[in-house]
Order: structure tokens, then C-alpha cells, then sequence
């Protein structure tokens, strides 16, 4: 690595999605290396999905990254020296570099169509072979490359994988990582729409905005030696790689959705003081020393050290997590607890969202907190409740409804009570329900009751987080049921 100065790091999610509590980790431990180190954290939007990222997504991340506590030095909200932060905004940038390395003889384009790069690889499939390109194009002459760009033909550009040898990527905590480059595909780096890939953009990025560390998750293993060899072929002097444990669910897999929470915006619904998120999130791969498990953002600045830093998956959970916050509750004054629950939900703006949905229902003031606590909970129990399988249905079809109307709010992120009704009607009639029988499900599992106020204003209340949580642990009870 060069001998910098001044120490940059960067946390670069994609807009896709909600905020990533995995975003949030790696986000982490940059900023304390950067803080502990006197120097620079920059946040960029790695935008060039067209089709998935959205300035919605980009938006609540940057808003739940603030929210736990973290702010950057250089980004696309607060700017800096090395902009567009961006990469939508730099896309020309890219192309330079592509077409630089096509002239080195580093990188060519390919023609190859859609229909025959699926021909190859169902015949690799079929031969047992390693799936990846054959680098037909590669022994096109340059000339007659040049010649079909500028007429028109529809091309990308793949870097040019040495076919012999091995890459080495040397990893602060893994030692030396080695790949035989027989093993690596020549990657696309540029799309045939003109947008780089993910490969292209961030190693340009990573370089011209001098980033000295990438500290990411060791998901991105496999892609580092294309990294490296983009590196070599551009002849920048690389970053240092440190490639950080992944989040596990207690039975081992990767953190997803589908196991448990996994939105950043779901623990601060819930009531996780977001202090208590972090010292949690630090605990997922590193150490303070001794058997210590509570400590500050600050405390965790000042005894920084990837030394500390441990490889084994560290496993995401639940339990620990509330314990932690339970801990650090206790710890708060009565006043200090009564300003962090009117910042949770006990505080004019969400109040007046629940009360028109139950103004016409109450008689007595004594009547509203009764008629509301599904809107403050978290999980439920759906043991005492069988109207959630209805009548003359059994428990692994509604769980399978409960599923699928799941996969209608994942991809309704405002809840949008007309696009909710008109899905969850297709969705019963599809199955032959009726839709009281399961508008009446989805009450059930996403209030807990049989009579509640209107249940698509309640949804957009009580938040898509929990939603979508109450819903997967209806389906999930059903399926044990």
C-alpha cells in the first residue's frame, strides 16, 4: 500500500433496497479506523443499477446511518475534493478508463449475444465445466474491433484475465489470498448501455478518490483479484484489503431477510436505542479485550485495532441485542427515558397518525391505550388468535398466502393503500379465496385481532419494518402450527 499521510476509507452501498443493517456494520468500522486514525470517511452511492437503485433508497440510508450516529467527511449530501460522489454522475469517467485499457491491450470488446453466451453456458453446464466466458472476442484484431464499435455493433468491454498464473490478494487479516487465474472470468467492465460494472466503478472510484483501505465484508473475496489485476493494469498502486467477517444467523447462513430482520429501520421502530446498535454491531467482529462487552463509539475509537478483530462468523442475535438494550435502559434516568420514548413513538407526530384511525371507536380516554397497543408492540403471539387460518383452510395454505402477500409489501416500500388493495385482491383471487377471508388473515397477523381499525392505514402506521416482520412470523407459526 502507499505510504499516505492521511488515512481514507470508504462505506459504498448500493440504493436498492432498505438500509442494511450489514451496510451499517461495514459503515462501522470504517469510520472508527478513520476517526481513530485522524483521517477521512467518505460515503458514496454506488448507483449504476438502473434498473433497482432509487434516490428513496439512497435517502434512507443516509438517514439511517445518521440515525445510529455516523457522519462522513465527503459524500453526495455534504460534498468534498474527489466528486460526484455519485456514480451515476461520473459514468464518463468509466468509459475513459475502459476504452484507456482497451488501447493497453488490457481489456477488448465483446460482441458475443445474449442467445450465444446462454448457448455456452448451458453447454457448460451440460459438460460439467467451470461457467464463464471463453473469450471468443479476445483474438478479434484490434482493428476490426475498432472498426465494428464505430459502425454501430453492440458491444461491452471485458478485462483480459492472464490465462496462466495466479493473482495474489493480500489481506490485513487473512494473510495472503491466492487465485489461479485459469479460474477467473474476463469480466464485463463495461455494460453495452455505456454504464460501467460494479468491478469497473470501484476500483476508478476507490483511485481517484484515494482511498487508502477498503474495509468491506468478506463477501467481496472473490472479486478482489479482479480488482487487483484492474489495478495492475492501470498501474495504481492498490489499497490495503481488509476483508471483515459476515453477519451469520444462529444456524450459520448469511444474514437475510428471510431469517430474521435485517433493515436498519426495523430496530429503531422497535425501540433499539441506536448507541446500543452500534456497541452490538462492533461486537460482530471485534473486541474491546477482557470479557467487556459494553462500551461507546468513542471508548471503541480510542482501543481501535484490526488486531482485535476476529474471523470467526459472528452471529447476529436477537436476544443478545435486547439484552444490551435492556442494560443500557436501566442505565437512563427517568427523565432520560421519557425523552427516549417520546422520540420513539409517544410523541405528537405518531400519536396523530393513530388517532384518527380510532377517534370514532373510543368511548372513554381509558379505552385508547387498549385499542392501540398493536401500533407500539413488536412481535405477536399468534397462539390464542385461530381466526388466522380461516374457515375450511388449513395452516400451510394461509402461511403460503401470508408469504406472498409478504413479497407484495417487500415491493411497496410507501405502502400505498390503493397498490395494497388492488395486489392482496389479485392474490386472492388467484388462489380462490375470497377477499374477506384474507384481508381477515392479514388482519390477524398484522394486529393480532380480529377487529381493529381499517387494517392498510394501520400497515402504513405501524411501519413497513414491522409489517413485514409480523407477517413472516404469522407464516412462520403457521408452518409449525
Amino acid at each position: 500500500m502507499a505510504d499516505q499521510k492521511e488515512v481514507r476509507v470508504r462505506v459504498a452501498p448500493s440504493p436498492t433496497g432498505d438500509p442494511h443493517v450489514g451496510t451499517a456494520y461495514i459503515a462501522l468500522f470504517n469510520y472508527v479506523f478513520a476517526r481513530h486514525s485522524g483521517g477521512k470517511f467518505i460515503l458514496r452511492i454506488e448507483d449504476t443499477d438502473r434498473t433497482r437503485s432509487t434516490r428513496e433508497s439512497e435517502e434512507a440510508i443516509l438517514r439511517a446511518l445518521r440515525w445510529i450516529g455516523l457522519e462522513w467527511d465527503e459524500g453526495p449530501d455534504v460534498g468534498g475534493p474527489y466528486g460526484p460522489y455519485r456514480q451515476s454522475e461520473r459514468v464518463e469517467i468509466y468509459k475513459e478508463y475502459a476504452w484507456e485499457l482497451v488501447r493497453k491491450g488490457r481489456a477488448y470488446p465483446c460482441f458475443c449475444t445474449a442467445e450465444r453466451l446462454a448457448e455456452l453456458r448451458a453447454a457448460q453446464k451440460q459438460a460439467k465445466q467451470d461457467l464463464g466466458y471463453d473469450s471468443l472476442c479476445r483474438s478479434i484484431p484490434p482493428a476490426e474491433a475498432e472498426a465494428r464499435v464505430k459502425a454501430g455493433e453492440c458491444h461491452v468491454i471485458r478485462l483480459a484475465v492472464p490465462d496462466e498464473g495466479e493473482t495474489i490478494v493480500p489481506d490485513r487479516l487473512r494473510g495472503e489470498l491466492r487465485f489461479q487465474n485459469a479460474l477467473i472470468d474476463d469480466q464485463i467492465l463495461l455494460k453495452s448501455d455505456g454504464f460501467p460494472t460494479y468491478h469497473l466503478a470501484n476500483v476508478a472510484d476507490d483511485h481517484l478518490m484515494k482511498i487508502t483501505h477498503v474495509i468491506r465484508a468478506e463477501e467481496w473475496i472473490s472479486s478482489t483479484p479482479k480488482h487487483v489485476l484492474l489495478y495492475d493494469a492501470f498501474g495504481w498502486e492498490m489499497p490495503e484489503w481488509i476483508h471483515m467477517p459476515l453477519l451469520r444467523n444462529p444456524d450459520g447462513s448469511k444474514i437475510s431477510k428471510r431469517k430474521q430482520p435485517v433493515s436498519i429501520d426495523y430496530y429503531r421502530d422497535i425501540g433499539i436505542l441506536p448507541e446500543v446498535l452500534l456497541n452490538f454491531l462492533a461486537l460482530m467482529g471485534w473486541s474491546m479485550g477482557g470479557d467487556r462487552e459494553r462500551f461507546t463509539l468513542d471508548e471503541m475509537i480510542a482501543e481501535f485495532s484490526f488486531d482485535k478483530v476476529t474471523l470467526g462468523g459472528p452471529v447476529f442475535d436477537l436476544e443478545k441485542l435486547s439484552w444490551l438494550n435492556g442494560a443500557a435502559i436501566r442505565e437512563l434516568s427517568p427523565r432520560e427515558l421519557l425523552e427516549r420514548l417520546k422520540a420513539w413513538r409517544l410523541n405528537d407526530d405518531f400519536l396523530l397518525e393513530v388517532i384518527p384511525l380510532v377517534h370514532e371507536r373510543v368511548r372513554r380516554l381509558d379505552e385508547f391505550i387498549p385499542a392501540t397497543t398493536f401500533y407500539f408492540a413488536g412481535d405477536l403471539d399468534y397462539a390464542n388468535v385461530p381466526e388466522l387460518v380461516p374457515k375450511n383452510r388449513d395452516a400451510r395454505e394461509t402461511a403460503k398466502l401470508l408469504e406472498a402477500a409478504l413479497e407484495i409489501v417487500d415491493a411497496n416500500p410507501n405502502l400505498d393503500k390503493e397498490i395494497l388493495e388492488t395486489r392482496f385482491r389479485d392474490l386472492a383471487a388467484a388462489h380462490d379465496w375470497k377477499p374477506r377471508e384474507l384481508f381477515m388473515t392479514l388482519r390477524v397477523a398484522v394486529t393480532g385481532r380480529t377487529v381493529s381499525p381499517p387494517l392498510l392505514e394501520s400497515m402504513q402506521v405501524i411501519g413497513r419494518e414491522i409489517t413485514r416482520r409480523r407477517l413472516r412470523q404469522a407464516a412462520a407459526f403457521l408452518k409449525g402450527a
